[in-house]
């Protein structure tokens, strides 16, 4: 059996055990299909364990770099407290209205703030209006993860959790060669994460349902 069916099989067992039936969840990813956005949501798994690691440390100020049709979002959402805030950053006007949408539906519109704008537009005004936070999750264009990954560290409190998606890239983030610019933005991300003393982090990889990929899971000093 290759392998790609083994870990879509895997994923699909572990969900059914452990990540009950949510409908919102199944609208969210159908809406998005229908209003035809790209498929590259997190998985259920992926989602189930943003949401633990942010109830693990409790976080009250969520920024999520990358809202697409708002799935992920969802899930760190629904980890906050009654006075909790994610804010989440989309370049797309389209995907943030889908996003919009979703997130009244799974009402949770109270919570979530969505800003509209290039991410490297809008963080500056994030750090001007002396906005922290204790959770940050970095889902956008790969190519400028290292400059994401800078503004997070001034954007962070002591002691949150950075948490970068796709990292792996189906294992061409280990060849210097390579030249996509995904792959290339990994890589930069990865150097100034071995050269940075502020967070002390580390990577793992995943397989299932989105393939061979991984996180980049780190600790502000």
């Amino acid at each position: 059996m290759p392998n790609n069916v083994i870990w879509n099989d895997v994923d699909e067992y572990f969900i059914e055990k452990l990540i009950p039936n949510d409908s919102i969840l199944e609208n969210v990813l159908l809406a998005n299909y229908h209003a035809g956005l790209p498929s590259i949501d997190v998985s259920p798994t992926q989602g189930k364990l943003l949401y633990l690691l942010a109830k693990i440390k409790g976080a009250k100020n969520i920024l999520e770099i990358g809202t697409l049709g708002g799935y992920s979002s969802i899930w760190l959402a629904r980890a906050l407290p009654e006075d909790g805030k994610l804010t989440t950053l989309e370049i797309n006007h389209e995907h943030a209205k889908v996003a919009e949408k979703n997130i009244i539906e799974a009402k949770l519109q109270n919570k979530v703030e969505i800003i509209i704008g290039k991410a490297l537009d809008t963080l500056p005004s994030l750090k001007e209006s002396n906005s922290i936070f204790d959770f940050i999750f970095i889902d956008a264009d790969k190519p400028n993860n290292p400059h994401y990954l800078n503004w997070a560290l001034k954007l962070a409190t002591s002691g949150a959790l950075i948490i970068v998606d796709n990292v792996v890239r189906n294992g061409e983030v280990i060849y210097q060669t390579n030249q996509d610019a995904s792959v290339k933005g990994v890589r930069k991300l990865m150097d100034l994460l071995a050269s940075d003393q502020r967070i002390d982090s580390t990577a793992i990889q995943t397989v299932g349902l989105k393939g061979f990929d991984g996180f980049v899971i780190g600790v502000v000093k």
